[in-house]
């Protein structure tokens, strides 16, 4: 049988304007902004992966990947893509850090060595389609009325679950999540986003003060790398907390789990390096009895169909956050997900990952 070599590699960038912009308590997003990167083999196998650069979370960006992606080409050129964690061994072994765009390299791994075995790519994670992925779908962070205005278009549109942006004072945050409870009612769950956006006693005040408002659970409530004092919030807050931005890899899991620093964690292929991380980040959460969400940056539907497979292969992914390829004001991709009624996401069955690009997105 003929040894499988990795031949060539190309790398684009991917610029696509949001529909309206998306606000976080870090800032405004106007533009979605990634990087696809094309791996071929001499059997005539492509393998595609995509990430969506993060400045303020991951701290890269498409063109810093563009540069970091030229020595990744030296190293991975004529080696073996089905040696998975020896690419990514490889890759470390050039730089640190860089995560969101090793992310894509891994994905297009991922997608060779699914296609290789003839498996849709949640078949070769040894997942299965035994549960649905339903997607919620999020309210920037804003004036309350408007908030509340929005959140009531999405009940309208059919999801069947809101996430609410905020972390931009914990007062007016309140105030935000009254407004939408009056506009949406309590029959639909709301599950919200500090992004890092309050100290130790604001976050504490503000949970407390919003368990009325029967919140699913918060994400990233203080600043990341105060890790160390999330564990007294947890012991305070009547809502569920969800480490995201202080939850990257394995590593991160392993010392959230020991500190009891969180219910949930947040699993982003942009953060964690790739699927290879992310699956040793699942394990771990699954032996601590641990719920997960596998969430996105503002990737297309190539890596958010990815990020769909992975959520097939543990039943401890119950949270699916897949909501910002809607936000495109094109679509750039062919296959993938399909996004039906009322959030619900169906994942293809082909071999790999099944989603490609158009080709005129890559001239």
């Amino acid at each position: 049988m003929q040894q499988l070599t990795i031949t060539n590699i190309t790398c684009y960038k991917l610029f696509i304007p949001l529909k309206e912009p998306f606000i976080i308590s870090l800032g405004p997003l106007y533009n979605a902004e990634s990087v696809l990167v094309k791996i071929e083999t001499n059997a005539g196998i492509t393998g595609w992966g995509e990430c969506s650069p993060f400045m303020t979370i991951n701290g890269e960006s498409a063109d810093t990947g563009l540069v970091v992606s030229r020595y990744f080409e030296q190293v991975l050129r004529g080696k073996d893509p089905l040696d998975i964690p020896g690419r990514i061994a490889d890759m470390d072994g050039v730089i640190y850090g860089n995560k969101s765009i090793k992310s894509a390299f891994d994905m297009a791994l991922y997608d060779i060595a699914a296609k290789h075995a003839g498996l849709p790519l949640y078949a070769f994670l040894g997942g299965n389609k035994n549960k649905q992925i339903v997607t919620d779908y999020t309210v920037s962070v804003g004036a309350p009325s408007k908030m509340a205005a929005d959140a009531a278009k999405i009940k309208g549109q059919g999801f069947p679950v809101i996430k609410v942006k905020i972390g931009k004072g914990g007062a007016e945050d309140v105030k935000r999540i009254q407004a939408i409870r009056e506009a949406v009612g309590y029959d639909i769950p709301l599950r919200v986003d500090a992004n890092q956006g309050w100290d130790t006693e604001e976050a504490i005040a503000t949970l407390k003060a919003l368990a009325p408002f029967k919140i699913q659970h918060c994400e990233e409530p203080i600043a990341r790398w105060n890790f160390m004092e999330l564990p007294e919030i947890k012991a305070e807050s009547p809502v569920r907390l969800m480490a995201d931005e202080s939850c990257c890899d394995q590593h991160d899991v392993k010392r959230l789990i020991g500190l009891k620093a969180c219910d949930r964690i947040n699993i982003k292929l942009g953060k964690s390096g790739g699927i290879y991380n992310a699956l040793q980040m699942i394990r771990m959460a699954e032996d601590a009895g641990m719920e997960i969400q596998i969430g996105a940056f503002l990737e297309s539907r190539l890596a958010m169909t990815a990020f769909a497979h992975l959520a097939l292969c543990s039943p401890n992914i119950v949270y699916f956050d897949f909501d910002t390829a809607l936000m495109f004001s094109e679509d750039p991709v062919e296959g993938g997900i399909v996004y039906k009624a009322n959030g619900v996401i169906e994942v293809p069955d082909e071999p790999g990952i099944g989603a490609v690009p158009k080709a005129h997105f890559l001239k």
